[in-house]
């Protein structure tokens, strides 16, 4: 993750957190439909923790964590639990969850690395789990004005690194959208399980 983004994080962790959350709630809605009851979740970026706090609430066993230490702590003090300050570059290990919800997060990952970090994410998952991600797309990668990088992918590429991570072909839907900067952008709204195991 660039570090002009986790700076901005940190230095606006309160305003960020007081803003309301719902822009991804029918994905996440979507999401919590298919999955099994009690399933463990892996958040990635989970900000003031809006998100992490209903899949709590409709009974799954989440994890949540954000790669800033000050968005971590205000989502602790909204979920009254623990949050670890995980960047996506130390994500480790396998079969793990059975979903990984990761909601206006990736976007901040350098499109030289995102393969690398789906790559992982797609490992973490149990072989039937789930993923979810959204991205702003349309223009070019780069910073935002207030110095937030974003990797701006488009459909066909995002499905083709998707694919060579490890992933059947993604569900992608693209609507219109904002965001804390209050400029309307197109969103990519993305799902996907990862490839069954060979035999």
């Amino acid at each position: 993750m660039v570090r002009s983004s986790v700076d901005f994080y940190e230095g606006n962790a309160e305003d960020y957190a007081a803003r309301s959350s719902g822009a991804a709630r029918m994905w996440l809605d979507r999401f919590m439909a298919d999955l099994p009851p009690g399933a463990s979740v892996l958040e990635l970026g989970c900000g003031a923790g809006h998100d992490a706090a209903r899949l709590i609430a409709a009974g799954f066993d989440v994890t949540p964590t954000d790669g800033s230490p000050a968005m971590a702590r205000e989502a602790e003090r909204r979920l009254g639990r623990p949050v670890e300050t995980l960047r996506f570059e130390d994500l480790h290990g396998a079969a793990m969850y059975d979903g990984i919800w990761a909601s206006a997060c990736l976007l901040h990952v350098p499109r030289k690395e995102l393969p690398d970090v789906l790559a992982k994410i797609a490992l973490l998952l149990n072989p039937s789990g789930l993923f979810y991600a959204s991205y702003k797309t349309g223009g070019r990668e780069g910073r935002d004005s207030l110095g937030r990088y974003y990797n701006r992918p488009g459909s066909s590429w995002l499905s083709r690194v998707y694919l060579e991570a490890g992933f059947q072909a993604p569900v992608i839907e693209q609507v219109n959208g904002g965001g804390f900067d209050g400029v309307a952008t197109e969103w990519l709204h993305v799902v996907a399980r990862p490839k069954p195991p060979r035999n």
